[in-house]
C-alpha cells in the first residue's frame, strides 16, 4: 500500500525509534529521496508516494536502520555555508568543527594575504569554508588518502572555490620544502585506539585511519605540532581540534613545541575542542 508522506515519515520513525534522531533521519532522507525541502514535506504532507520513491525510501531507512549515517547515505552534509559530497573515504564534517573554523578567521582578516594550511583535509570541509571566507588567502588541503583528496578537489569546484591547492601526502612532509605558513589548522585522528566510542553509532562506519591515534590519541598531535611549528613563519597560528579531555595535554605538546600563547577555546556543549597556540615573533626557523 502506497503512503503519503506523513505516512512515510511516521513509519520511518517508528522503524527508527532505537536511535538518537528518529524523525530528523527520517525527514532527510526523504527529502534526499524526493528531492526537496522540509518545508515540501510540511505543505504537503498528503500527497502520496510513487511506488518507485516508496522503495527507495525503504531502502535507504533500512539502511541507517542497521546503522549506516545519514550523510553516506543521501552522500551529502551541510558544513559552515557549503554544500559537501561525502563518502565513506573521509570522515563526516560536524558541526564541532566549525568551532576550528571560526577560530582560524578570527585571526586575520581578508585584508592579510596569508598562507594557511590544513593538514588531514578529508572532505575538504576546514580548508574550503577558510577559503570560501578568505579569497585573498593562499589555501592549501593536504591528506595522505587519495580518494580523499579526489573527493576535496571535487567539493572545492561544486563551490566554486579555485584558490586551493592540494598535495597528496603525511602532515606537513607533504608541501614544499621550502613553503613557509602562516597558520595551521587541523582535525586529526584522536581518539584512542581502545575508545570504545570506535564501535557504536556512525563511527564504525567511518575510516578508522582518520579517527584514531596512538598514545591515548596524541600521537599525531605530538608530530602535527612539532611539524607545524618548524613550518610557520614567527607570529604564526597552530590551531588543533581535539577530543574533550585533551585539551591540557595538547596545551603541553604545544608548549614542549616552543609555542606561545596556548588557549583552549570550548565548543557550544562547553568542552574543550580547539587548542591554538602561536610561534612567537622573534622566533627562528629550523
Amino acid at each position: 500500500m502506497l503512503k503519503t508522506l506523513q505516512q512515510a515519515i511516521d513509519w520511518a520513525a517508528d522503524t527508527l525509534h532505537d536511535l538518537e534522531t528518529p524523525r530528523v533521519d527520517a525527514e532527510w532522507l526523504l527529502m534526499h529521496v524526493l528531492q526537496c525541502t522540509r518545508t515540501r514535506l510540511l505543505t504537503h504532507a498528503d500527497q502520496t508516494l510513487t511506488k518507485q520513491q516508496t522503495v527507495a525510501f525503504e531502502q535507504a531507512i533500512m539502511r541507517r536502520h542497521a546503522g549506516e549515517p545519514v550523510a553516506y547515505i543521501t552522500g551529502t552534509r551541510g558544513f559552515w555555508t557549503l554544500d559537501l559530497h561525502v563518502t565513506p573515504d573521509v570522515l563526516i564534517p560536524r558541526a564541532d568543527t566549525e568551532l576550528l573554523v571560526e577560530q582560524a578567521l578570527a585571526l586575520a582578516d581578508n585584508q592579510a594575504r596569508l598562507c594557511v594550511a590544513d593538514l588531514g583535509t578529508g572532505s575538504g570541509a576546514i580548508a574550503l569554508a577558510i577559503a570560501s571566507e578568505r579569497p585573498n588567502w593562499q589555501v592549501l588541503a593536504v591528506d595522505s588518502s587519495a580518494a580523499a583528496l579526489m573527493l576535496a578537489r571535487k567539493n572545492a569546484r561544486l563551490n566554486h572555490l579555485s584558490h586551493v591547492e592540494f598535495y597528496e601526502g603525511n602532515w606537513c612532509e607533504a608541501l614544499p620544502d621550502n613553503l613557509l605558513l602562516d597558520m595551521v589548522v587541523s582535525n586529526p585522528p584522536y581518539i584512542d585506539a581502545a575508545d570504545p566510542h570506535l564501535l557504536a553509532g556512525d563511527l564504525r562506519f567511518e575510516p578508522m585511519s582518520a579517527l584514531r591515534a596512538a598514545e591515548n590519541g596524541l600521537s599525531d598531535l605530538r608530530t602535527l605540532s612539532a611539524q607545524a611549528y618548524e613550518r610557520l613563519k614567527p607570529g604564526g597560528w597552530a590551531l588543533f581540534e581535539h577530543g574533550y579531555n585533551q585539551g591540557p595535554a595538547v596545551q603541553t605538546l604545544l608548549q614542549q613545541s616552543g609555542f606561545v600563547g596556548i588557549r583552549t577555546i570550548r565548543d557550544h556543549g562547553d568542552q574543550d575542542r580547539v587548542t591554538m597556540g602561536k610561534k612567537a615573533e622573534g622566533s627562528d626557523h629550523e
